[in-house]
């Protein structure tokens, strides 16, 4: 997981409001990782999107 590339190609800047608790955890996990705040809000949002694309409007594939 270190070694994968994240936030390639074109980026954009998001600003959200999120609970300290949470803000904080992001920094300790910064500083034990030495991964960025960035990456680790990608790779988290990454997983996310990918275990709902439903919020997306796609179907997950299934065997029928």
């Amino acid at each position: 997981m270190k070694s994968q590339k994240h936030n390639q190609g074109e980026l954009r800047e998001v600003t959200v409001k999120i609970e300290k608790d949470v803000a904080d955890s992001l920094d300790l996990m910064s500083k034990n990782s030495k991964l960025s705040v960035d990456e680790i809000v990608v790779i988290a949002i990454k997983r996310f999107r990918s275990a709902h694309m439903d919020y997306l409007g796609k179907n997950p594939e299934t065997d029928n």
